[in-house]
């Protein structure tokens, strides 16, 4: 969508062309660090595809603000979430393309080359916004770099159908992984089973498999990067994977992000992982108040480690080395983090996006609804992919080929015995970070 310059690029047409350095001098501090756009500055961003429209409305309303302030115009494209990875692996890689993206996870680590050094922007606004959360923060830096800006964290819980719980014994949803199981054989025989993604989403197959993996003691590789996902407790992780398939709906090892929502509105099922988007569609639509108001969220039952360990889905802006207008991507980024549209794009996205910077931990969105408290404390939480390894090239590279999501998909489903999919995905990471 573009945005014209209106009236207010006559007064900005004289701004001369700038350097690399922000308009204050010397070193910036948090209440005056700006940057004076190129002359006759446009920008391009891609972003993923929305799952809440309140997401997409108040990011482009804060991007006609940025235009209106600056005459800058800005483009902002959307793909699907699975289609971000590839192409901005590609843009990095052929030195064109869109100025700014919205990417996945570790992914600005496989081409940290290609990214614009955004460090005095990021301590800029961790300065002035209460610092960074930490799990976010690791996505975005390397070696001591901000290569991106942690943008958001989109949470993932339990998303179930109160009432089908209870009809299937249970007054409470469960907090352990065992009874978690036995709440999901009775929700099967009552005729409204569960489903979890295992195939390719980018949120949710990850989420699930990365769950599966941790609750159960596994880790894909050690601090220094050796392959431990041959290990009892991946097996015990498997094991339980297997026990639990027999309770889903049909079909999940080919669901990608957007199946599990439309099953689990179309009543299809009664419990599923997912972002807030899941509860947000039936409450702003007024044809599904009474599924609606039968939705409950919690976080994902803990297992055998004893406590809560999740991935989440972390998005971070980076902007390309290649753009013509680096200052103007710059004062972009800055002016969407700065308190008045931030705010604005968390409580639009109805907490679907959760903060980065600790300063909107405060934002009234998080209370507003019992069903937004397992999302709230999504970055002040999460376990960052590669764990217990450090992020970087392999990481990113080992979670882009899916290998731990297959490795479960190919146990639950017989493709492979238990230990053959463990040993295939041995084989493929060792591939990544023997590299």
């Amino acid at each position: 969508m573009s945005f014209t310059r209106r009236d207010l690029l006559k007064t900005t047409a004289g701004i001369g062309a700038a350097g690399m350095l922000p308009l204050s001098a010397g070193k910036a501090f948090a209440q005056d660090l700006s940057y004076k756009p190129e002359e006759g500055a446009s920008l391009r961003m891609l972003r993923w595809s929305p799952f809440v429209k309140g997401d997409e409305d108040a990011w482009l309303a804060n991007t006609k603000k940025f235009t209106e302030a600056t005459g800058v115009e800005v483009r902002v494209d959307k793909e699907s979430w699975e289609d971000i990875r590839p192409k901005a692996a590609v843009a990095a890689n052929v030195g064109s393309g869109p100025d700014l993206m919205m990417v996945w996870f570790d992914d600005p680590h496989q081409y940290p080359d290609k990214l614009l050094d955004v460090s005095e922007l990021a301590d800029y606004l961790g300065n002035k916004y209460g610092g960074w959360h930490e799990g976010p923060k690791e996505y975005a830096t390397r070696d001591g770099k901000f290569i991106a800006l942690p943008t958001a964290t989109i949470g993932n819980a339990i998303v179930y159908r109160n009432s089908w719980v209870k009809e299937a014994g249970w007054s409470e949803f469960p907090t352990k992984t065992d009874d978690f199981l036995e709440l999901c054989k009775a929700l099967q025989k009552s005729g409204h089973p569960v489903g979890f993604t295992h195939g390719h989403g980018v949120g949710d197959g990850n989420n699930y498999a990365h769950w599966l993996l941790w609750s159960h003691g596994g880790q894909m590789v050690d601090k220094d990067g050796n392959c431990t996902i041959n290990s009892p407790e991946t097996m015990k992780a498997i094991e339980y994977a297997q026990a639990l398939y027999k309770t889903f709906i049909p079909g999940t090892e080919g669901w990608l992000d957007v199946n599990n929502n439309r099953a689990f509105l179309a009543g299809e099922l009664s419990v599923i992982a997912n972002g807030i988007s899941a509860y947000y569609t039936p409450k702003n639509d007024p044809a599904q108040q009474e599924i609606a108001a039968d939705i409950r969220t919690c976080p994902l039952p803990i297992g055998p480690v004893g406590k809560s360990i999740e991935l989440y889905q972390v998005t971070s802006s980076v902007i390309f080395k290649y753009t013509k207008y680096p200052n103007a991507a710059r004062e972009y980024l800055r002016f969407m983090f700065e308190a008045a549209q931030m705010d604005n794009w968390i409580a639009g996205s109805s907490g679907y996006c959760c903060n980065t910077l600790k300063a909107y931990d405060s934002n009234p969105i998080w209370t507003s609804d019992p069903n937004y408290a397992p999302y709230a404390k999504a970055s002040a939480t999460l376990r960052p992919n590669g764990y217990a390894g450090p992020l970087g090239y392999a990481s990113a590279a080992v979670m882009a080929d899916y290998v731990l999501v297959d490795m479960f998909a190919e146990s639950v489903t017989g493709a492979a015995t238990p230990q053959e999919a463990i040993e295939k995905a041995e084989k493929r990471i060792n591939r990544y970070y023997r590299v």
